[in-house]
């Protein structure tokens, strides 16, 4: 799978100076870690799940997550992780869609016998850790199609129950299968327990480093523990309780001293006029001719300005991807996480072989100073970055990539 891969490969060609590499689920860690991008979750109940998971595929999605938590009621779990069984082995089978899953480098799925369909990177959120290893149980061989879970309301105390379940699972079915703890409860919130709630994630996290792909935020739990709910003209960042939660998270277990994970953004709830977006009749209007690009960029601007700002805020902040619940999010995550020909630019000339030594120098857009040492790990990072999600050409921007994205 790759990156805006949904995509015809001319369109890739003209958009791309760096096109996105492809991935499996069998790619290392630290590759795996950035991909995620935008992560949507979608309840266990749905009965059609597995024909949910093709269809977001085909729109660009690389990683999601099927829940057992917060989005369906207690009484429907039992339910929901039959249905998950169900699903799995549907999924597998192709079950209803011409669809055969043909097993390789990472699970892959054949539409028809020209158009190839990947899987994405599936992970299942559990409520308690015997879950975990009743699951992986029930699945059998579908197993090879899922990458791991997601672990709520993580602590320490509850953390090691969920990792040592991981660890069983996977001695039992032979699989990699990574954690993603979501770090939300209130002790973690509440500034009389934050550091010590932190120093526990933090070792116990670090004990199991191999099988932990990201940490996630839970940031509508957050807000929860203060009967809070931001608006669609607010970011996570301008609720303070929680932009000072996210800062001491990033500071303890976001570092770029190799002691650091990747964590990635809390959900944006809003998707009011997301569907509306670049309908043909808007485009084809006499009155608009000649102003198609403003129309796109005011349509850009009206429905999507919050979690816009948001995605900014959050790679400002030291985070990664997103958590997402509605499919009209999925495309501007992976829009703004291309790097830009600029970025890419800076990122090179400062990690060029002969700057091992430090100093300063002009960028090549001659209007910002590199250091060399003290931008390393930026570099670093953004090169990764554009190694999953590609470098835009010099003339290419984000409504470009929206476009494309939301066309393929």
């Amino acid at each position: 799978m790759r990156h805006f891969g949904h995509i015809p490969s001319a369109s890739r060609a003209g958009l791309f100076h760096q096109e996105p590499a492809e991935f499996t689920s069998d790619s290392p860690a630290s590759t795996l870690a950035v991909a995620l991008g935008a992560t949507l979750y979608s309840p266990a109940t749905r009965p059609r799940l597995a024909d949910d998971v093709r269809k977001q595929a085909a729109r660009g999605v690389v990683s999601m997550v099927l829940c057992l938590e917060d989005s369906i009621a207690d009484a429907d779990v039992e339910a929901a992780e039959a249905n998950l069984v169900r699903q799995f082995a549907a999924l597998a089978a192709g079950a209803g869609a011409g669809v055969e899953v043909r097993p390789g480098a990472g699970p892959r799925v054949e539409v028809g016998a020209e158009t190839p369909l990947d899987v994405p990177l599936l992970f299942i959120r559990v409520r308690e850790p015997r879950q975990i290893t009743d699951l992986v149980a029930r699945l059998g061989d579908t197993v090879h199609l899922l990458s791991g879970f997601v672990l709520p309301k993580f602590t320490e105390r509850r953390g090691h129950a969920f990792l040592e379940a991981l660890t069983a699972a996977e001695r039992a079915c032979g699989r990699r299968l990574f954690a993603m703890p979501v770090l939300e409860s209130p002790e973690l919130l509440h500034l009389e327990t934050r550091a010590e709630t932190l120093a526990g994630i933090a070792a116990t996290v670090d004990k199991y480093r191999d099988r932990v792909l990201a940490l996630r935020l839970g940031v509508t739990d957050f807000c929860s523990a203060y009967g809070l709910r931001r608006s669609p003209d607010m970011t996570a960042y301008d609720v303070q309780l929680v932009a000072h939660a996210i800062a001491d998270v990033v500071n303890v277990l976001g570092r770029s001293d190799g002691t650091g994970f990747t964590i990635t953004g809390p959900v944006w709830e809003y998707f009011r006029l997301g569907e509306r977006m670049f309908k043909p009749q808007l485009r084809r209007s006499p009155f608009l001719e000649g102003r198609a690009e403003d129309l796109r960029t005011a349509l850009i601007e009206r429905d999507l300005d919050g979690l816009l700002r948001e995605i900014e805020l959050d790679r400002a902040n030291g985070l990664l991807g997103k958590t997402c619940i509605h499919p009209t999010h999925v495309v501007p995550v992976h829009a703004l996480s291309v790097v830009s020909h600029e970025e890419y630019s800076d990122a090179q000339d400062i990690l060029r072989p002969e700057r091992g030594g430090g100093g300063v120098l002009r960028s090549a857009y001659t209007n910002k100073m590199n250091e060399v040492k003290p931008h390393r790990a930026w570099a670093e990072r953004t090169l990764l970055r554009a190694e999953v999600f590609g470098v835009a050409k010099e003339d290419v921007g984000f409504v470009d990539l929206l476009t494309a994205g939301l066309a393929g």
